[in-house]
């Protein structure tokens, strides 16, 4: 096995983003997301990755600085499982690294998806300690399903809370919600995070939420803050001509400068990109030390409304 590199002081890392206090627990706010660790598509069930590289992407992203890793049971390939690489990276765990879970979703062994009840949480629970090789979780996400943006999700996360009290969770928090649906579980139990969809042209009301979420000092966790509209599938070949030019001023990729523009949405904004490829986790974490200009950001936000 190729041994990677050391990081010298020349070689940005994720503390150079800064960081925020989950809870008790202090993260960089530079991240890592493990959906693409598992295959060239996430949730692709034929084409799994190649196991020395992720395993030597992990530990290059701690060699870097990222303490927070943000996963899921339900991420998995033919042979591979996110949970599992991780384990196998990088345990025993460094004392200050924070791994995040999500449940709600689920997915069969065919790859087939279904919805827990509140009374299932505990064994999707579960299965992430088993997988993570953990006697409990640092931060779990109650990931809301699309048809339920709109409905209450009181009884599965007062479920969570319960399992909280019970010592298997530290932290909680929220994926794909509503403000409503955040004051109604903050009803129940502190949310430290809320994980939603956000990047550069995330709309008004979406925008609005991320400040809410930092005048009542909650993190906000955006996904797909490089992938855009390409989503699962990765980034979408089309990037604007504010971007690019960005890009061309700080000679850096526009995957990059996506990243300093969402990183700079709020001190308490905190991106997770993922990636299975060694050369993007460095470009990503190298994106933590990329500071875009007033203007620069202005222009990208403007060029979008713009295209609406």
């Amino acid at each position: 096995m190729t041994e990677e590199p050391s990081t010298t002081d020349e070689t940005p890392t994720a503390a150079a983003a800064g960081a925020w206090q989950l809870g008790d627990l202090t993260v960089n706010r530079l991240g890592f997301g493990a959906m693409r660790l598992t295959g060239s598509a996430a949730f692709d069930l034929g084409t799994p990755s190649d196991r020395d590289r992720s395993i030597r992407v992990l530990r290059r992203a701690v060699e870097l600085g990222v303490n927070h890793i943000d996963t899921a049971a339900f991420y998995f390939s033919s042979l591979r499982s996110a949970n599992e690489l991780i384990n196998r990276a990088l345990a025993p765990y460094p004392d200050d690294l924070v791994i995040a879970t999500k449940v709600w979703p689920a997915r069969d062994p065919s790859g087939a998806w279904w919805w827990a009840t509140p009374d299932q949480l505990r064994g999707q629970v579960e299965e992430n300690l088993r997988q993570l090789g953990r006697d409990h979780l640092d931060l779990v996400n109650l990931r809301v399903p699309p048809s339920r943006r709109s409905g209450s999700i009181s009884e599965h996360f007062g479920a969570l809370a319960d399992l909280r009290d019970a010592g298997l969770i530290r932290h909680l928090g929220l994926s794909n919600v509503t403000p409503e649906q955040l004051a109604e579980a903050q009803a129940i139990a502190p949310v430290v995070c809320v994980q939603n969809a956000y990047g550069v042209g995330a709309p008004a009301e979406e925008r609005d939420f991320l400040r809410a979420c930092g005048e009542q000092g909650i993190a906000y966790v955006p996904f797909y803050a490089i992938a855009g509209a390409g989503r699962e599938s990765g980034a979408s070949a089309t990037d604007s001509e504010a971007v690019l030019a960005a890009a061309r001023a700080h000679q850096v990729t526009p995957a990059q400068v996506r990243l300093a523009w969402t990183l700079r949405q709020g001190p308490h904004v905190l991106a997770i990109p993922g990636t299975g490829n060694p050369d993007h986790l460095v470009e990503n974490v190298a994106a933590a030390a990329l500071r875009l200009s007033d203007d620069e950001a202005s222009v990208i936000e403007a060029s979008v409304i713009d295209a609406e």
